[in-house]
């Protein structure tokens, strides 16, 4: 697709990027991104999904918005309390950029729609805050030879990860973390507490991991995991390898 004059005005500052250019920004208004939550990361991934350009982006998330939420969740407001927040982060960005055509979905992730969800997309970013959804996004996107790129956070720490399989050279979810932990032994947001600001920040890693992955530009996080301690300013990045007894992704290998 070519530019049109308002394309080249709004998407100038992209432009100029030489890792973008005029061919990476038709890429972006090409692409299709399915983000899984509109919270609190979910949120400023979203909105710089949208302001970049990225033009097809459906949001999934079956929760309605609580007073509590606006701390973090920062593409909603207070009179959309009591509505979906797939439905409040849509408006956000039929608002803030016509160009993209964005789809909401009230609905959980689940066995029955996880696949059709993932195979009509380029990118998935999962922002959702349970192990149930994280593990079903990740075993879906592995399978589906899909780009994964996933966050959490709690409290003041936050932790981001790109999986893809990419010629099988790179691990999966389930390399690192074999089996899923009851939410109740670890918690989220709701029951231990998060800065608001957090969100923002990884949320807006995930976003630029994102665009990176789409454009084929500068390293890719897959492979690695990062993990913030905000708190005490601490970053750390480690390596994770394809564990070979691992008996999810040895089917697909």
């Amino acid at each position: 697709m070519a530019l049109s004059n308002l394309n080249l005005e709004r998407y100038s500052r992209n432009i100029l990027l030489p890792e973008i250019g005029g061919v990476g920004q038709e890429k972006l208004l090409r692409s299709k991104v399915l983000v899984v939550g509109a919270g609190g990361l979910g949120s400023p991934v979203i909105m710089y999904l949208s302001a970049v350009g990225v033009g097809n982006i459906t949001i999934i998330d079956h929760d309605k918005i609580e007073l509590s939420n606006l701390q973090r969740q920062i593409i909603h407001s207070t009179e959309k309390i009591g509505g979906f927040k797939s439905d409040s982060a849509a408006s956000y960005v039929n608002k803030l950029n016509p160009d993209i055509k964005v789809i909401s979905i009230n609905k959980k992730v689940s066995v029955e729609n996880v696949d059709s969800l993932v195979l009509n997309h380029d990118v998935i970013v999962d922002g959702s805050d349970n192990f149930e959804t994280r593990y079903l996004i990740a075993d879906s996107s592995f399978k589906n030879n899909k780009i994964l790129v996933a966050a959490a956070i709690t409290k003041y720490e936050g932790q981001i990860s790109t999986w893809k399989r990419n010629e099988n050279k790179y691990p999966c979810f389930r390399c690192l973390f074999p089996n899923k932990p009851k939410n109740a032994l670890v918690g989220n947001c709701s029951s231990n507490g998060v800065i608001g600001s957090l969100g923002g920040f990884l949320g807006s890693l995930q976003a630029t991991e994102v665009v990176k992955e789409i454009l084929g530009i500068g390293e890719s996080l897959a492979g690695f995991i990062n993990l913030y301690d905000l708190l005490n300013n601490n970053f750390r990045k480690i390596k994770i390898n394809v564990d070979p007894e691992c008996k999810f992704c040895s089917k697909y290998r």
